[in-house]
C-alpha cells in the first residue's frame, strides 16, 4: 500500500477502542469505527473528521449476533482499503465461574474468542496476499494469572495471547504482523458493566497511556506487548522457559516419573 491503510477497530466507541481510534487519526490513517453505540461513535468520528481531517466510517454491530458479525467480516474481506485490524472488543461478567450461568459464559466466549477470531480470519488471507497488513489482538496479564480468579474471562484472554503466537508463526513469513496487548487493569467501562468497583482497584492505568505504550510495541513489531510489566527479561524468561520444554514433549513412553509406584 502507498497511501497509509485504513484502521478497523472493534470496541471504538469508548475506552481502549476510542484512544486506538484518536491516536491512528492523528498518525493520518482512515478509519472504520465497529461497536454497539451508534450515538458515540458519530460524536467521535465527528470530532476525528473535523480535528484531523481523516475519513471515518461508523459500522454499527453487536458483534455476539452472527449477521452483524457477518457483515464486519466482509467488509474486512472485501475493503481494501482497511490494512490494519485492531480487534478491541470484549467483556467480562461479575462473579466467579460459579455465579455465572451458561448463557453468560457463552456470551463472553462469543466476544472474546469467536467475534476475534472470525475477524481475524476474515482479513488475513487478503493480508497475506498483499504481503503486508496488521492485526492487533487486544489480551489481558488475566490470561497468564488464573490466581486473579477470573477463569472464563481469563481462559478466553489465554487463547487471544495464544493465537497471536500462533499467527505470528504463520502470518509473519508472509509479511503480515500480529500483535498481543496485554493490559493489567485499566480504567474503561469493562469493569462498571462487569460489577467491580473501579475505584476500589489500585494499579489502574488510563486508557490513554495504555495505548500510547501498545503503540510503541507496535511500532517496534512486538508480538507480545505488556504495557505494565517493568522487566521486560521477566516475559522473555517466562516464554523461554516454555520453549525449552518443547523438544520434550514428543516421547515414545510416558515419562518415568509416571511409570514409578507413588
Amino acid at each position: 500500500m502507498t497511501a497509509k491503510p485504513a484502521v478497523l477497530i472493534t470496541g471504538a466507541s469508548t475506552g481502549i477502542g476510542a484512544v486506538y481510534a484518536e491516536r491512528f487519526a492523528k498518525r493520518g490513517h482512515d478509519l472504520v469505527l465497529v461497536a454497539r453505540d451508534r450515538a458515540r461513535m458519530q460524536a467521535l468520528a465527528e470530532r476525528l473528521r473535523r480535528e484531523d481531517g481523516v475519513s471515518v466510517d461508523v459500522l454499527q454491530a453487536d458483534l455476539t449476533v452472527a449477521d452483524e458479525l457477518a457483515r464486519v467480516e466482509a467488509r474486512l474481506r472485501d475493503d481494501a482499503r482497511i490494512g490494519v485490524l485492531v480487534n478491541n472488543a470484549g467483556a467480562s461478567a461479575a462473579g466467579g465461574f460459579l455465579d455465572q450461568s451458561p448463557d453468560t459464559v457463552a456470551g463472553l466466549i462469543s466476544l472474546n474468542v469467536t467475534a476475534l477470531t472470525r475477524l481475524a480470519s476474515a482479513v488475513a488471507p487478503r493480508f497475506a496476499a498483499a504481503g503486508e497488513g496488521a492485526i492487533v489482538n487486544i489480551g489481558s496479564v488475566v490470561g497468564l494469572a488464573p490466581e486473579y480468579g477470573l477463569a472464563v474471562y481469563g481462559a478466553t484472554k489465554a487463547f487471544v495471547l495464544f493465537l497471536t503466537q500462533g499467527l505470528d508463526l504463520e502470518l509473519g513469513p508472509k509479511g503480515v504482523y500480529v500483535q498481543a496487548v496485554l493490559p493489567a487493569a485499566t480504567r474503561t467501562e469493562i469493569w462498571e458493566r462487569s460489577g467491580r468497583d473501579l475505584n476500589a482497584m489500585v494499579g489502574v492505568m488510563e486508557a490513554d497511556e495504555l495505548v500510547d505504550a501498545a503503540l510503541v510495541g507496535f511500532d517496534r513489531r512486538e508480538t507480545v506487548t505488556i504495557p505494565p510489566l517493568p522487566d521486560a527479561g521477566q516475559w522473555s524468561a517466562f516464554d523461554a522457559a516454555r520453549q525449552v520444554m518443547i523438544p520434550n514433549f514428543a516421547q515414545d513412553h510416558a515419562a518415568q516419573r509416571y511409570r514409578e509406584a507413588a
